[in-house]
């Protein structure tokens, strides 16, 4: 195994960042969002809305666990830079390998979570057609 610099682990740094950055973005527009549906919901609660705010719910927490294991990969990182400038090469190379894990289970919860958005869209376009053929 090649031995592990400083810059390695830094490299991710902007990767996490950009990844949080939109799973951000995300979260807030799914809060707009819930405050919308918990409106529709009071004003005329149809199986649609329910669907929709099980859906939603679903989906924030799936991206409260993708927020989660994105910070645990850019922790581990940090981590791993530390390791390297103590001089724990073998103990920092283990670090980072575990901080590109999290990077990679955070980005499969995203796959899933965006799986489930379709779904949403679908169910509300559903709705569409059959308003459509009325």
């Amino acid at each position: 195994m090649e031995e592990l610099t400083l810059t390695t682990p830094a490299l991710l740094f902007s990767a996490v960042s950009l990844i949080l950055l939109a799973y951000t973005n995300r979260f807030l527009s799914y809060a707009q969002l819930v405050r919308q549906l918990r409106d529709r919901y009071m004003e005329n609660p149809t199986d649609i809305t329910v669907a929709q705010i099980e859906n939603l719910r679903k989906r924030l927490n799936l991206t409260r666990t993708m927020q989660g294991l994105g910070i645990a990969s850019l922790f581990f990182c940090v981590v791993s830079m530390f390791l390297i400038y103590i001089g724990l090469q073998l103990l920092s190379a283990y670090v980072f390998g575990l901080a590109l894990i999290l990077l990679i289970a955070s980005l499969g919860v995203s796959f899933r979570e965006i799986q489930i958005s379709t779904r949403s869209l679908e169910i509300y376009l559903g709705t569409m057609e059959k308003g459509k053929k009325k």
